[in-house]
């Protein structure tokens, strides 16, 4: 008889150690961890302390998951009330760049955006940007997290390139596709292939959403001044 088929058969026959309660105290079983000689009871209790054991870390796992969600929601936060209220494209920039650096803790990172209308476009963000970036922004329909990007990519961070060891790169959109992010790390596991990108994706939109809005008062600033150039004097 095979050791599958013993454990088949008291699966099948619960009453078993009922039928039989003298082979509860008589059995004895070797110890799992040195050579001693156990009862029946003494190793289900050390099973249920093993089993106990594994519950109680998957749960300290869980506990550790939920208040990294809760901190990361905090900083999400204050970065959307800072976007909110943000009056003019320096304070949207200043505001979103306070966030990477001092509450996500991004050491580097780069914007480039493109098909906008702003009052100023000296700004660095709105630097011309080759077909390979833009082809880049538009192919990824989720944020890319990993250590391998183009050099058109990289070439984007100048003095700090060789430095950096991972990335990640976040596709920016209004109503279209207006530009891409990318953040950078000297660290090799800062962005991984495998991490989750829900919170990346949800910065894009954030940033994305912001930028709509400051396109669309800067547009109704230029309509405004342009049906009334008495005001516009004045």
């Amino acid at each position: 008889m095979k050791p599958e088929d013993v454990a088949q058969y008291l699966v099948n026959h619960p009453d078993f150690f009922n039928e039989h309660p003298d082979l509860l105290s008589d059995l004895h079983i070797p110890h799992p961890h040195d050579d001693r000689v156990i009862s029946l009871h003494e190793r289900q209790a050390i099973a249920l302390r093993e089993k106990n054991k594994i519950l109680q870390e998957k749960l300290f796992e869980l506990i550790s998951f939920g208040e990294e969600n809760d901190a990361i929601g905090e900083k999400m936060h204050r970065l959307t009330i800072a976007l909110l209220t943000a009056s003019n494209f320096d304070e949207f920039l200043n505001g979103f760049g306070y966030s990477l650096h001092e509450d996500f803790s991004i050491p580097y990172f780069v914007m480039r955006l493109w098909d906008l209308h702003c009052e100023n476009m000296d700004y660095i963000e709105f630097s011309p940007t080759s077909e390979d970036i833009r082809a880049i922004a538009a192919s990824l329909a989720h944020p890319y997290c990993g250590s391998h990007v183009a050099n058109e990519i990289s070439g984007l961070f100048t003095q700090e390139t060789e430095r950096l060891q991972s990335f990640a790169m976040i596709p920016l959109s209004t109503t279209r596709p207006v530009g891409l992010l990318v953040l950078a790390s000297p660290e090799a596991d800062r962005f991984y292939a495998d991490m989750g990108t829900l919170h990346l994706k949800r910065l894009g939109d954030l940033i994305g959403a912001s930028i709509a809005r400051h396109e669309l008062t800067a547009n109704t600033t230029q309509a405004v001044s342009h049906n009334t150039p008495d005001e516009q004097q004045i």
